[in-house]
């Protein structure tokens, strides 16, 4: 949850900001801190450098998250919920990735880890993760992500 919320705050939006307002803060700040702006000045070219990489990492992730996005993928998504088969999860810092016997993946955020560890420990993850995580917090697809990587 931390990385989402530097993420906002670096872009000064809310959860509920559409891709649009992303899209054009995007711009802006690309504008600002592209490194080419400071090709006479090696110092502030490595600090644009950096500010440019961290710019593009935070957009595609708060494109990834949006309410616009999350709306386009829900059908898909709820598809992928309902029947396919958990292959394997992963916690981290509450995040929890599970991977799905279709080939996607989902990370979702703020996930306490006692909930996690209810589900390592539940007689069906699947029927578990249902009732108590799908639902319950705020997700992206990882797979997409995967993929858009490879082309």
């Amino acid at each position: 949850m931390k990385k989402i919320n530097d993420y906002r705050k670096f872009f000064g939006v809310t959860d509920t900001a559409t891709l649009a307002e992303l899209k054009t803060i995007y711009r802006s700040l690309v504008k600002t801190w592209h490194p080419d702006k400071f090709a006479s000045e090696p110092e502030k070219k490595a600090e644009a450098e950096e500010k440019s990489a961290y710019l593009i990492e935070a957009y595609h992730f708060l494109v990834s998250i949006a309410p616009e996005t999350r709306q386009a993928t829900y059908n898909d998504y709820m598809t992928t919920i309902a029947g396919a088969t958990i292959v394997d999860y992963e916690f981290k810092s509450q995040v929890l990735k599970i991977k799905f016997v279709d080939g996607t993946e989902y990370e979702y955020f703020g996930v306490p880890q006692a909930i996690y560890v209810k589900l390592v420990n539940s007689d069906s993850p699947a029927r578990f993760a249902r009732r108590h995580i799908y639902t319950s917090y705020l997700y992206r697809s990882t797979s997409r992500l995967a993929a858009s990587e490879a082309n």
